[in-house]
């Protein structure tokens, strides 16, 4: 991905303090692509998904714990969480990531 369209992917959420932001970019029947905005310390809880999701760390940084096993990725990094894996993460700091699920 350019600079350019990275950037341009970056500037389409904004951080909240004390929040998550989403913003749906891609919604099908085969699957799903979000992009999403943590504020500092913030996370989503352990759960788990019945589709594959590989995460593309677009800026700062993160930990995520993938049946239990911690893996901190930083911008321009990516991770895939299997279907049916308990898994979580928490904002090291701000940080944006892209989620792409698939549905098959």
């Amino acid at each position: 991905m350019s600079d350019i369209k990275q950037n341009a992917l970056l500037d389409m959420i904004a951080y909240q303090d004390g929040a998550v932001v989403s913003k749906t970019l891609v919604d099908k029947p085969v699957g799903t692509v979000t992009l999403f905005a943590f504020g500092e310390g913030q996370g989503l809880s352990e759960h788990t998904a019945p589709y594959d999701a590989l995460i593309q760390v677009l800026d700062g940084e993160v930990e995520i714990r993938i049946d239990g096993q911690p893996h901190r990725l930083q911008a321009g990094e990516i991770i895939t969480m299997p279907a049916n894996h308990p898994h979580a993460l928490k904002a090291v700091g701000p940080f944006k990531m892209l989620l792409t699920m698939i549905r098959a």
